[in-house]
């Protein structure tokens, strides 16, 4: 996705800045008070489509460790795919700790559930190679990329 297609989301923006009022002393003339600091800017709304990437990217963690797991030797591939996913312009610091985190859980996840190749990895899988295939389509053509 290029061209400022995926905004910056940042994690400071899940948490409401507070600022407290300075304190009063009543010894010190006004104008001998230090004037509030400036308030940073405030980060950029999430994009409308960051729980579907964030969903993508799972995904692709998880397909990383299956594919990988069940022989068929391509995870590499999906951690290339990430790479390129987390690398896209527009994408913030923040987003891009966004991504890697949810990559990492669903690689985490499997992992910690799956020592062997079974038909249930399988049937993941399958599902998930559909799903992404899909939700990657409908983000580039909804959101461009």
């Amino acid at each position: 996705m290029r061209g400022g297609s995926i905004a910056a989301a940042g994690l400071a923006a899940l948490f409401a800045a507070t600022e407290a009022a300075p304190a009063k002393e009543a010894s010190a003339p006004k104008a001998a008070q230090a004037p509030p600091a400036a308030s940073a800017p405030a980060p950029a709304p999430a994009p409308p489509y960051e729980p579907q990437l964030l969903r993508l990217a799972e995904m692709m963690g998880a397909l990383a460790f299956l594919r990988d797991l069940c022989g068929e030797g391509d995870g590499a591939s999906f951690r290339a795919k990430m790479g390129a996913l987390v690398n896209a312009d527009g994408v913030s610091e923040s987003q891009r700790d966004l991504l890697a985190g949810a990559y990492n859980k669903g690689f985490q996840d499997y992992e910690t559930t799956y020592r062997a190749c079974t038909p249930n990895a399988h049937l993941v899988m399958s599902r998930y190679l559909s799903e992404t295939t899909k939700l990657a389509a409908e983000l580039a053509g909804r959101y461009g990329g």
